[in-house]
């Protein structure tokens, strides 16, 4: 079985998936293995008197009960925050980005709910569980915040003592004064304040970890799904375990989803090592979902947008001042959403001068983190709903305005006002087939329709571009056996997006393997030389980059055997279709007999090493750029405020597609994603900063029954950044899908005179902006 590029290959890793084969962390056990459960705090913020663990280590089947004085008296190291060393991030007086220590259990005080108080161990996880109920903390509860909007202020109470105004960070980008002598020539300006909800991130697999330690070479292991096992290995030995990396192995396999969730060191990583090493038997600890939603959430900013255009609606300038909740502390990557993507607020338009200002802030939540798309949803909705609102205000429709200003082919590659330069793209190109797909001339009879049922439609149209492929370098490798199958060893690491299938099809074309004569490795820094993982949408493009150039060596190195054997110059061997063939003859070999003939040294050609593998490293020269049209049609209920999707499309640029059916799966995941966050997905607390929607009962999470089948194409314009042509397609669906929705939903209520709504447009909150438009009567 043979696929190329291009080709809608079934997922080789389903057959054992939809068989029950999938190994997950859980799944794994260790002879021996003990049972952890985290104790965490019932408190916002509350200092700790004192912990009186003694009745739970008495209790039946307690190995042990550690905390904060246990992790400080050993000298385990602080979780890292990794964005704060990237980037020169500083505080408005100069100084360096305040970092509060996040030791792995707390000791003096908590500073959100679910913080961690202490690590029960366990015979079983009902025991470790059981034992923790006796745990007896006495907290002095402090003053408290838990909103954006609040985090800043002579009233507002400190998270920190040494952080006294909440602020963590301040960055400006672009260029001010530029944007100041537009605003000054501007003939209108729209202005609108956007605020990002919270949301949990919530993959199908809770968190796990089991950690076991080796007596005999001091070296650890520790089995947890983990989206950059090398760089996970990196920050957590130097940091934390304060060891060498050759002494620490991370096993990450089979992992159900993780949208930047598995990209941070949360402290139950170290601490299964840990006590694993202290009571010399493996560790393992399974989060509860309830716990899960505490642990770490996303996006939560507030976004003050200015767009100034000149009297024929040509866009002058824009200015973007954003205040985002770090949460009480950083996580690994926390602060990178709030800045790391404002760029997207240029989205696919001409304007000459942008500047953002970006205020990071502390509050009493737990640490902020990427989520599918990381700022690039926030930057586009920023810009997208701020040109509806100019054209309701100028009397311009909506898809005119865009074209006044969208960025033409001949000017790629485009500088944008801020920090992005694109490599290439067809912007209007994407949105005339987007808008012909949809029947855009045919909405408003449709509308028409609605309302004599009684019903309210809308429209949504978002253009969106995001930054992918960008930061680290990746490897891949292979290796050939003697028969001639090859096992391909990849840094990056699929949590569901199909890499053991796309990177055999690459294989497959490159190299003329069948499907059945390669496996696929990942996930094990001892098997693994080198890698970094999987997030920002940089696998196909870096990964497919590095296992290309790990090809081209095995073609390199099989010609020179073959042109030995065939006693031919090697400037005469030709590969294709898995053989090498001397030029102008039918004197050939297949690679599966060069593979044979690497094993032999006696028919290699002289100074050649034996065995047949190669390895490559790949990074862009820049950044890529993906990029669609997204459009919608809603129908709301104005009786009851419940919004229905009739319909939902995209036309996507995502460079080369490797696999359009795994393509059109990666969207339709992230426009459901997106869908949930502009429906009903929400983190909400009450005055002591208790979590209101903790649970699934509580936290709406998108249904298969909210939204319609998919229409997805593609207008492919392959990148000059990476040898495949590819820009990325991972966070495309829901960095449209945010600003799509909600431009439709704001379009519904349009003729209403509803302009603005706060997200997430829940029932509830459609139906008393209706009734306040409206009157309490009607």
């Amino acid at each position: 079985m043979k696929f190329s590029l291009g080709q809608s290959a079934p997922r080789v890793e389903d057959q054992r998936f939809l068989k029950g084969g999938g190994r997950y962390t859980d799944d794994i056990n260790l002879s021996g293995q003990a049972y952890a459960y985290m104790l965490r705090s019932p408190h916002a913020h509350a200092r700790i008197r004192s912990i009186d663990v003694a009745a739970a280590r008495a209790a039946p089947g307690v190995l042990a009960v550690y905390t904060g004085a246990d992790v400080a008296a050993d000298g385990l190291g602080d979780m890292p925050c990794l964005a704060a060393k990237i980037a020169p991030l500083k505080r408005p007086d100069g100084s360096p980005i305040f970092v509060p220590p996040r030791p792995a259990l707390v000791r003096d005080k908590v500073a959100f709910v679910g913080d961690y108080v202490a690590f029960v161990v366990a015979e079983s996880h009902a025991l470790a569980r059981d034992a923790a109920e006796r745990i007896m903390v006495d907290y002095e509860p402090l003053p408290l915040n838990v909103l954006t909007a609040k985090a800043v202020g002579e009233d507002a109470p400190a998270v920190w003592e040494d952080c006294p105004d909440n602020i963590c960070f301040r960055m400006e980008l672009g260029d001010k004064r530029a944007v100041e002598e537009a605003f000054q020539a501007a003939k209108h300006v729209t202005r609108l304040e956007l605020p990002m909800p919270r949301v949990a991130i919530n993959p199908m697999e809770p968190r796990a970890a089991l950690g076991a330690h080796d007596p005999f070479e001091d070296r650890y292991t520790l089995y947890s799904g983990n989206q950059f096992p090398h760089d996970i290995r990196n920050w957590m030995s130097e940091a934390v375990l304060g060891i060498p990396e050759s002494r620490l192995r991370i096993v990450s396999p089979d992992m159900g989803g993780s949208f930047g969730l598995r990209a941070n060191i949360f402290p139950e990583l170290p601490l299964v090592l840990w006590a694993a090493k202290k009571l010399t038997r493996p560790v393992k600890w399974t989060n509860e979902r309830s716990d899960g939603i505490l642990d770490e959430q996303a996006r939560d900013m507030i976004m003050a947008v200015e767009l100034a255009l000149d009297d024929s609606g040509r866009f002058l300038g824009l200015r973007v001042r954003c205040q985002a909740n770090m949460g009480a502390y950083l996580a690994n990557f926390g602060p990178l959403p709030a800045f790391g993507n404002l760029g997207g607020v240029a989205g696919v338009y001409l304007t000459p001068a942008i500047h953002g200002e970006v205020l990071g802030v502390f509050t009493n939540t737990s640490p902020t983190g990427p989520y599918r798309g990381a700022g690039r949803p926030e930057a586009t909705s920023a810009i997208e709903q701020t040109i509806d609102l100019a054209a309701r205000q100028l009397g311009i429709d909506r898809v005119e305005l865009r074209r006044r200003n969208i960025i033409p082919i001949d000017a790629m590659p485009f500088q944008t006002g801020l920090t992005y330069n694109y490599d290439c793209g067809e912007f209007e190109a994407n949105m005339d087939q987007a808008l012909a797909m949809a029947d855009a001339d045919g909405f408003e009879g449709r509308r028409a329709a609605s309302r004599s049922d009684g019903k309210l439609r809308g429209f949504g149209l978002a253009n969106a571009v995001e930054q992918a492929a960008g930061m680290f370098d990746e490897a891949g490798e292979i290796r050939f056996d003697r028969q001639g199958h090859a096992t391909i060893l990849m840094g990056t690491h699929s949590h569901g997006q199909g890499h053991e299938t796309v990177f055999r099809q690459l294989l497959s074309e490159k190299l003329g393997l069948d499907f059945d004569e390669m496996r696929y490795v990942q996930g094990d820094t001892d098997l693994i030389g080198y890698g970094h993982g999987t997030g920002g949408s940089r696998v196909a493009g870096l990964g497919g980059g590095a296992l290309l150039g790990a090809a081209e060596k095995i073609i390199d190195k099989g010609r020179r055997i073959a042109a030995h054997a065939l006693e031919a110059p090697e400037v005469d061997i030709e590969f294709t279709e898995g053989h090498f063939t001397v030029a102008g003859t039918d004197r050939s070999l297949s690679l599966r007999e060069v593979a044979a003939m690497a094993f032999e040294p006696a028919m290699l050609p002289p100074g050649m090493d034996s065995g047949l593998q190669g390895f490559a490293t790949f990074k862009g020269p820049a950044p890529t750029f993906p990029n669609a049209c997204h459009i919608s049609e809603v129908e709301i209920d104005p009786e009851t405020g419940v919004v229905r999707i009739l319909r939902y499309l995209a036309v996507d640029d995502v460079g080369t597609v490797m696999n359009p059916m795994l393509l059109k799966g990666q969207l339709h995941g992230g426009i459901v994603q997106g869908a949930g966050q502009i429906l009903g997905e929400q983190i909400l607390w009450d005055e002591n900063g208790q979590v209101l929607s903790g649970s699934f009962m509580d936290y709406t999470m998108p249904r298969a029954d909210d939204v319609p089948f998919f229409e997805i194409e593609t207008n492919s314009v392959p990148s000059p950044r990476n040898p495949l042509g590819i820009k990325g397609a991972g966070e495309a669906g829901t960095v449209g899908a945010v600003a799509c929705l909600t431009s439709a939903i704001l379009d519904a209520l349009a003729p209403l005179g509803i302009s603005e709504l706060e997200m997430p447009a829940t029932p509830e909150r459609i139906w008393r902006a209706i009734r306040d438009v409206r009157g309490p009567d009607t």
